[in-house]
């Protein structure tokens, strides 16, 4: 009698699990992308996005985790609230640590890595210095640029969204998108061509 009761509540264990994933990925699947282009919208700095998009969904999770998955009546109205929140969040946040220069950098396997940390020949060949260098002309150029136009950098190279996904992301038409990316991909291969 007691070993049916514990099979009982490990069986229930895993519906409870079962149905908080169901009701995550249903969630998910449905505000996935109004959620991307609401957090693209509002940030400064497109290297956020990301952070602020995987954040916002591991928050929900934890949420539907501790408090079930019946919790969430209203699945995209608490998802923007959760975005919304991490966005504010952040730039305080971001302000803050602005007064600290990093002391890292990256390898070819794109991985951050303390300067302390690493011995002068370990990784830092040539290649790497010179890509590195090409790498932050590129972003210090792409920062210098209207929000945007960072933004459709962003969306293309990051997101690999297509031009068209990224126009109506943005409200703008598909030609401005074409326009913008192109030209500004122009400038960006005479600068270092110059270089």
């Amino acid at each position: 009698m007691l070993d049916s009761k514990i099979v009982s509540v490990k069986g229930s264990e895993i519906m409870l699990e079962s149905n908080i994933d169901s009701r995550f990925n249903e969630i998910y699947d449905s505000t996935n992308r109004p959620v991307l282009e609401f957090i693209t919208s509002r940030c400064s700095n497109t290297s956020n996005i990301n952070d602020i998009f995987q954040d916002t969904y591991m928050e929900l999770y934890q949420l539907m985790n501790k408090r079930g998955a019946e919790y969430v009546t209203d699945g995209k109205a608490l998802v923007f609230r959760i975005a919304k929140q991490k966005i504010s969040r952040h730039y305080s946040l971001w302000k803050r640590l602005q007064m600290f220069v990093p002391m890292t950098v990256k390898d070819k396997d794109n991985e951050e890595i303390e300067l302390s940390d690493i011995a002068a020949d370990s990784f830092l060949t040539e290649d790497f210095v010179v890509n590195q260098i090409m790498l932050d002309n590129v972003k210090r150029y792409i920062k210098q640029k209207p929000d945007d136009i960072k933004k459709i950098f962003y969306l293309f190279y990051d997101m690999d969204m297509a031009i068209t996904e990224i126009a109506e992301t943005l409200s703008l038409s598909e030609s401005s998108v074409k326009n913008k990316l192109y030209r500004t991909i122009n400038e960006l291969r005479k600068l270092l061509n110059e270089r």
